[in-house]
């Protein structure tokens, strides 16, 4: 029987803003990123909702790891960036307005 090589990898996943996860795993050198999560423990992925990187680089689920590599888990975005961006030009601009209201007075 051949063993394949053992390789060590990271994986990271946030669930939420004050809950983090970095685990370090040995694996087989030959291991999916789909597989070298699954072999995680980690809980609550669902990897059909989740974008996954390494290094902050997207990549596919079948892609192999290399040693090394820290794979991550990305929460879904609670609002669209563009939007989020609209809204604080749209607080500043309430904000700035009222304090210039505030000097004519």
């Amino acid at each position: 029987m051949v063993m394949s090589a053992l390789i060590e990898i990271e994986v990271a996943y946030a669930p939420s803003p004050t809950v983090q996860h970095l685990l370090k795993l040995t694996v087989p050198a030959d291991i999916t990123i789909a597989e070298a999560i699954n072999l995680s423990g980690l809980p609550e992925i669902d990897l059909k909702k989740h974008a996954i990187g390494i290094f902050s680089e997207p990549r596919a689920l079948t892609d192999k790891v290399s040693a090394g590599d820290r794979i991550e888990i990305y929460r879904p975005l609670l609002i669209d960036p563009m939007v989020a961006r609209r809204l604080r030009v749209k607080q500043t601009a309430v904000r700035a307005s009222g304090a210039h209201s505030q000097r004519n007075k």
